[in-house]
């Protein structure tokens, strides 16, 4: 049972009970029999608690807790100390105006602490930066959870988008350690996965059946947490721009392996870590005149070139290569290319290993 049909049961009976009551003083004042008023209002009564006691209860708190719950604690954290000093200020001032005639004296002190609490609050949201630098500097070993020195967001929270639940590597990467913060699912991002597994395309529906699995082994096998949240941006319908909306809300930097995100969301000033550019960064590096063995497995473009692949995808084109094709040769590095789709090796058959 849960609480809130508790709580409508509870609104309906004290809403009727309230109903009953004024079914008998407008029976007294009307002059006609009361059981008819008092079962009329009480019905009344009864029937407005059963379907409005929720949005005075459970649903304000439930908003107020989603909202808190989207807040960067900085942001929390300094709110809550201004409206304290609001409140404390309001307090002081209270005193001289209590001793004011009324109906001044009952009214302006309520007033001027709604008005202060306001103020304070969102003056030191506004100003929360240099509230936390002034903290930091009065107590050094404290954070606050505020932007640490020499960091690159204020939060370590790391959302995840579609693409790179879908493209995998991401469940080997968590088990590293080299993922520091947890990392966050947002329910629009869980729900465009749902909806691809759901496709009729059988290539689309693998692939979101895919990202199911990979999510499932990051919240088993991942080093640090991966939980799903329910934060939301309203009023935004498409999920990159929701993503990065939520990434500057919660200052948390997002991972992906989707170019236009990443685009996009560097624009915005949002921190993004692609997977292919870890990809490539920790790829095996060669320098012209070092050697390598390279299986030729199919020709070039080029007169004569053949192709052929390194264990962690790395095109070399061997320029001689297409004689050799489906054999496995020692060359030497003759350049090395990095372009946007990736790194490639340019290669000459070793002579000189015959």
């Amino acid at each position: 049972m849960s609480l809130e049909f508790i709580l409508r049961i509870v609104g309906m009976i004290v809403l009727g009970f309230g109903g009953l009551q004024v079914g008998v003083v407008l029976a007294d004042y009307a002059g006609n029999p009361p059981e008819i008023w008092a079962l009329v209002c009480a019905l009344i009564g009864a029937l407005f608690g059963l379907i409005l006691t929720p949005h005075f209860t459970t649903r304000p708190v439930r908003s107020v807790y989603e909202y808190v719950n989207q807040l960067p604690m900085q942001q929390l954290v300094s709110g809550s100390f201004g409206l304290v000093i609001g409140l404390v200020i309001a307090a002081l001032l209270s005193i001289p105006l209590s001793s004011l005639p009324k109906p001044y004296s009952e009214f302006l002190p309520l007033a001027i602490a709604i008005v202060l609490g306001y103020i304070g609050a969102s003056a030191l949201t506004l100003r929360r930066r240099d509230f936390f630098e002034l903290v930091r500097g009065r107590m050094p070993n404290m954070a606050l959870g505020g932007q640490e020195e020499g960091a690159l967001t204020v939060s370590r929270q790391i959302l995840l988008d579609t693409s790179v639940i879908i493209d995998g590597r991401i469940a080997d990467i968590s088990k590293t350690g080299f993922i520091m913060g947890p990392m966050v699912v947002p329910h629009f991002v869980l729900n465009e996965l749902q909806h691809i597994a759901d496709s009729s395309d059988l290539l689309r529906r693998n692939r979101g059946r895919r990202g199911l699995d990979i999510l499932n082994r990051l919240q088993k096998e991942a080093l640090v947490p991966t939980r799903i949240t329910d934060a939301d941006i309203e009023g935004v319908e498409a999920v990159d721009e929701k993503l990065i909306l939520l990434a500057k809300q919660l200052g948390c930097a997002i991972l992906t392996n989707d170019f236009n995100l990443n685009r996009v969301a560097e624009l915005q000033g949002v921190l993004v870590l692609n997977v292919n550019d870890l990809a490539n960064a920790v790829k095996t590096v060669f320098l012209p005149g070092e050697p390598m063995d390279v299986q030729i497995i199919q020709e070039g473009k080029e007169l004569g070139q053949g192709i052929g692949y390194l264990e962690d995808g790395t095109m070399v084109v061997v320029e001689g290569g297409r004689k050799h094709l489906n054999q496995s040769i020692a060359t030497i590095v003759t350049k090395v290319l990095q372009t946007s789709a990736g790194r490639m090796i340019f290669a000459r058959p070793d002579t000189s290993s015959k």
